[in-house]
């Protein structure tokens, strides 16, 4: 098709194709002090490694292509009012990735060390893997800042709760996940819920799937987690990792851990490398929790 993205269309073109209407910028993070690159091909994210830029032109066709048949694609999680009382409250939403009818859904949460997010490379991935897998997907754009980050997600799930029908979603054992920063949202949204954060008082999901964070907190009451991380990763310890689901085994909460041969930090799906086909593990671990 003509209006098939390529590697070397420019992510300016992306951005203000009016498929997209005003959201198409946040399909890149909108500090662009975290980014480079003209074209699809080109980008990098700061902290990621392992950018694959066929997967990065799929995730922007596909959009397209949903959007030009009539799906909805992209949901404000904020009113008007409450978007012009705190205009950082403009860069938020949920890009929707629809799976079956009635089926499960995930929340997918990008990291950026709470200073962007980068869910081009750590969140619609999942969240296009998840889709073709049959699960109904959200990839959240949120406000940088641990704080805000998690009153987002909170309000996240709150939403897709409120707008369940609509949505087509089935929200028992829904499921958290996150990369590096996102991973602390999910772990944190898990272990005290949305509530905690502003939002409804819901039920917690049924699973959390974290990627590379060296997050040591939890409670006896958190949910089943699944974690993996590269051996090389200087950002997130893999024994800092291992320390924490060891923990929570501990407790009787089921867990999966893995790590990675000689994969530094930001892996994404990390196709080509050691971790590839992670992604099937923890949705296996995610669908053995639904029982």
């Amino acid at each position: 098709m003509e209006t098939e993205f390529t590697v070397d269309t420019p992510i300016q073109t992306v951005m203000d194709d009016p498929v997209f209407d005003d959201y198409g910028r946040l399909l890149f993070p909108v500090d662009t002090g975290y980014w480079s690159g003209e074209t699809l091909g080109d980008l990098r994210l700061t902290y990621y490694s392992h950018i694959d830029p066929d997967e990065t032109v799929e995730i922007v066709n596909t959009l397209k292509e949903r959007a030009l048949a009539g799906e909805t694609i992209f949901y404000d999680i904020y009113t008007e009012e409450e978007k012009a009382a705190d205009p950082d409250k403009e860069d938020t939403g949920l890009f929707f990735f629809k799976g079956d009818p009635g089926a499960r859904f995930a929340v997918c949460n990008a990291g950026g060390a709470f200073a962007y997010v980068g869910a081009m490379h750590d969140s619609f991935p999942h969240a296009l893997e998840l889709s073709k897998q049959g699960y109904n997907a959200f990839a959240l754009i949120y406000r940088p800042g641990a704080q805000t980050a998690c009153e987002d997600l909170a309000r996240a799930i709150t939403f897709i709760f409120d707008h369940a029908e609509e949505l087509e979603v089935d929200t028992s054992c829904y499921s958290l996940w996150g990369g590096s920063a996102g991973a602390r949202m999910a772990a944190w949204l898990g272990t005290y819920g949305p509530a905690a954060f502003g939002g409804d008082d819901l039920p917690q999901p049924g699973a959390v799937i974290m990627q590379y964070t060296g997050l040591g907190e939890y409670s006896p009451s958190d949910p089943p987690t699944y974690a993996c991380v590269g051996d090389q990763d200087g950002i997130a310890s893999w024994r800092v990792m291992k320390a924490r689901l060891d923990a929570l085994s501990a407790l009787g909460i089921d867990t999966e851990f893995h790590v990675y041969e000689g994969l530094g930090h930001g892996f994404g799906l990390g196709n080509g490398t050691s971790a590839e086909g992670w992604i099937d593990d923890a949705i296996a671990f995610w669908s053995r929790q639904m029982d």
